[in-house]
């Protein structure tokens, strides 16, 4: 058995932009100019706040320049929006960086005590997680990270004996909220920490013990939910395997050839639930084709630097089967978008992606319907027509013949909710569609004369089931700054 206690403290998102905005009046409506990971929860928010209407309120999300999670609550919108409501002019606001800090939420600080036990040949047998996570004077996203945490807490590793809460605590301090992860990176240090303790204790190597408790596909979770394909952690770790080994040698020549240099390395794993946690998480997309033949997405999701704009356009596209600069974008806006959700808990790729795929296969489907064409053709779109070509027969679509509604003469509109279960008194059921998986290997070197530190990253991922080529990171840390 190994066991531990352990803390972790506010961390502040620190994100390139801070918050800000611009708001104007438009008769009975205004109209929010802002930074937000979640346009809708935007105008619900702003809409209660003033006593509007929701369609009085409208969102434009901005570069967002970091979002990491906090960016999901209001921060300048409502005092925008009452500014240019009462005033009638148009207001705009940048919070200075001790501004934002003061006012905005952190990550979590936890109180975590686990206990996790094996078998003399390294097989993980039980585990035991207990967290307490201040969640400060508000909820903000506390009840999803008490939620969250329980179903991460055991990490990708097959253990049958499994107990696991979380509890969010109101607090005289600031609010903590969204941050990277909901609670797990904190329940990973923790589990990560103790593998390796117990790696020791057996005499175990530890990169290998975590391969021989990974789950793998048809393995039973700690919530009882299996999946026949895309668990991908086992070949994370393995992927891992031949830098684990020559760095570990290479650690212990270092050591011996340079006292004033300690060289160390580690490895851990992670695994991340896709979207809300048991509950519904829908995403809606409209698709149409204009009478001048332009294709146009109305992309709901918000594109806060992951690539969402590029990659749910070439989803798209690849469905429709056109070529992705066919596509023309209308981005996150909340008169002319459907809500696309907010954008968090890595889940835009996959369910956004998905309901942009149901949209290009719709849509796809009634063009070739309209000249019975066969399901293989090819489509062109072309100033006011579209070409459609098959083996046997090829036709010309006139779009200036065609009745126009809601500005398209092809309109598709398709959401996509992720199948989840909800958890039942034991915590069983199905949480998430699916998960992402990653593993990583680090290399530090401690100067112990001069004080500095250089770290050295080995990360292989498995995200959503598309394995990602490891990656070298390089850095160094100088008094706690990072660079590089």
């Amino acid at each position: 058995v190994a066991e531990g206690e352990f803390e972790t403290r506010f961390v502040e998102h620190a994100y390139i932009e801070p918050e800000a905005g611009f708001a104007e009046r438009k008769g009975n409506r205004i109209e929010i100019h802002a930074c937000t990971q979640a346009p809708v929860m935007d105008q619900e928010t702003v809409a209660a706040v003033l006593g509007l209407e929701l369609d009085q309120v409208r969102i434009l999300p901005t570069a967002t320049g970091g979002g990491f999670g906090s960016k999901l609550d209001v921060s300048v919108q409502p005092y925008l929006a009452l500014a240019a409501w009462i005033t009638g002019h148009p207001v705009r606001l940048t919070y200075s960086r001790r501004e934002s800090m003061q006012s905005t939420t952190k990550r979590h600080p936890s109180d975590m005590r686990v206990r996790i036990g094996a078998t003399d040949s390294g097989r993980l047998t039980a585990m035991e997680f207990d967290g307490d996570f201040n969640t400060g004077a508000y909820s903000s996203w506390g009840p999803t990270v008490a939620t969250r945490v329980p179903v991460h807490a055991s990490g990708p590793y097959m253990i049958p004996n499994y107990i696991a809460r979380a509890t969010g605590i109101f607090t005289n301090a600031p609010p903590a909220g969204a941050f990277r992860g909901f609670g797990v990176p904190q329940a990973a240090i923790a589990l990560e920490a103790l593998l390796d303790e117990l790696a020791e204790t057996l005499g175990k190597d530890p990169l290998e013990l975590r391969i021989a408790n990974a789950l793998t596909n048809g393995t039973r979770t700690v919530c009882g939910q299996v999946f026949s394909q895309g668990v991908g952690i086992k070949a994370c770790l393995e992927a891992l395997r031949p830098a684990w080994q020559a760095e570990k040698k290479a650690a212990i020549e270092a050591n011996l050839q340079n006292p004033t240099i300690r060289r160390g390395v580690g490895v851990a794993a992670g695994w991340y639930g896709c979207g809300n946690t048991s509950i519904s998480n829908p995403s809606t997309f409209r698709a149409g084709v204009r009478t001048d033949g332009k294709l146009v997405l109305h992309q709901g999701a918000v594109d806060i630097g992951q690539g969402a704009n590029t990659v749910i356009a070439q989803i798209f596209a690849e469905a429709l089967g056109v070529p992705a600069m066919t596509v023309t974008l209308e981005s996150a806006d909340t008169d002319i978008t459907p809500d696309g959700g907010k954008t968090s808990a890595s889940r835009q790729t996959f369910v956004s992606g998905n309901a942009a795929r149901l949209a290009g296969e719709t849509l796809r489907r009634r063009i070739l319907e309209r000249v019975n064409a066969e399901e293989d053709a090819t489509l062109a779109f072309e100033m006011g027509c579209i070409r459609v070509t098959g083996k046997a027969s090829s036709h010309k679509i006139d779009l200036s013949a065609l009745p126009v509604e809601n500005g398209y003469v092809f309109e598709a509109i398709e959401t996509y909710d992720p199948p989840t279960k909800p958890l039942d008194e034991n915590g069983q059921g199905e949480p998430y569609a699916p998960y992402g998986y990653a593993a990583q290997l680090a290399v530090v070197e401690v100067d112990m004369e001069l004080g500095t530190v250089k770290a050295t990253g080995f990360t292989a991922a498995h995200d959503v089931g598309r394995a990602i080529n490891p990656l070298l990171v390089e850095g160094q840390v100088h008094g706690g700054i990072a660079q590089g």
